[in-house]
């Protein structure tokens, strides 16, 4: 069983602000974490395209104040938009993952770290009670661990506990809502740096084998204890989950429909190969035989290998 974190470094967590814009009123999806799935992918897939903010502004006839916000999770879009905006970015529309129909009721994570590099992963930093619910869902699993435990972890008193959260449950959803808006910053990076399916793809993949390894205590909770979370929460997490996916299906489509990737089964394999760096977090230590960069790289070697990729077709291209 995985022994208490030993990687996160315990901080006064910042207030939170909610930001919205008056240009544009959410009309369907009122829900934070959903503006921000929609945002990153709409991002992405933009800066796959080569489109400047401006360009595909006029392609959706709105301004470029608006796309900033729709881009940046500052504002709700209908599903007339939602649909336009697949339209222009040549994607299903669930490749936008669902916007206008999830589950709503979620609240932004109390510390979204800002990434610089996202090939480097310091120490999240974590408040008392926070970290305290890490360490005791890591050793006693959610269900094991009270209330009691997390406060001894946290060096806080019960009462003192109670200031942070309200509930068991509250920390739950925050370390995983956390995990995935971490996660969602370093893909967006990841995949700005990419000009082609095959260095987008790799970039992805380097990305997920990076985070489930340095971030392997996180990751292991968030694996194990969805089960744990309310169904509200769950669904919500859950749809996170598949915008992550489907930035790896839009990559390996991608890459098929380029001749790169030779892959028959493009779903079956994306989905190979998330699974794949998701599982790190249940066998990766850090005093292993490979550290966690030796193992990413490897890892971009397995992802390509299923497939298929030749680079002697991209060179006869």
């Amino acid at each position: 069983m995985l022994k208490r974190a030993t990687c996160v470094r315990i901080v006064a967590a910042p207030d939170r602000h909610a930001v919205r814009t008056r240009e544009e009123p959410a009309i369907t999806d009122p829900t934070p974490d959903h503006r921000s799935a929609l945002g990153l992918a709409v991002r992405a897939l933009r800066h796959r395209r080569g489109l400047t903010l401006r360009q595909l502004a006029d392609v959706l006839g709105v301004s470029s104040a608006t796309l900033s916000a729709i881009e940046n999770g500052k504002t709700g879009v209908s599903s007339e938009r939602v649909a336009h905006l697949a339209e222009a970015l040549e994607v299903p529309v669930d490749h936008l993952f669902g916007a206008g129909d999830g589950p709503a009721g979620a609240a932004p994570p109390r510390s979204v770290p800002s990434v610089e590099d996202w090939r480097h992963l310091p120490p999240l930093e974590l408040d008392a009670a926070l970290a305290g619910a890490l360490s005791s869902f890591l050793e006693f699993g959610y269900h094991g661990a009270t209330m009691r435990t997390i406060a001894e972890r946290a060096g806080l008193s019960v009462p003192g506990l109670y200031h942070y959260y309200a509930s068991k449950q509250e920390m739950l959803v925050a370390l995983l809502d956390l995990t995935m808006h971490d996660l969602q910053a370093r893909t967006a990076a990841a995949l700005a740096e990419g000009h082609d399916p095959v260095s987008r793809f790799t970039h992805l993949v380097e990305c997920l084998a990076l985070y489930h390894t340095h971030r392997r205590e996180l990751a292991f909770v968030g694996a194990s204890e969805m089960r744990s979370l309310e169904p509200g929460a769950r669904e919500r997490v859950a749809a996170l989950r598949r915008a992550e996916q489907a930035l790896v299906d839009v990559e390996v489509e991608a890459g098929v429909r380029a001749g790169v990737f030779a892959t028959t089964r493009p779903h079956e394999a994306a989905r190979a190969v998330v699974t794949m760096c998701t599982a790190l977090a249940q066998w990766f230590r850090r005093d292993g035989a490979a550290t966690a960069e030796q193992v990413a790289e490897q890892y971009v070697d397995f992802a390509l290998g299923l497939v298929r990729h030749d680079p002697s077709r991209a060179a006869q291209r």
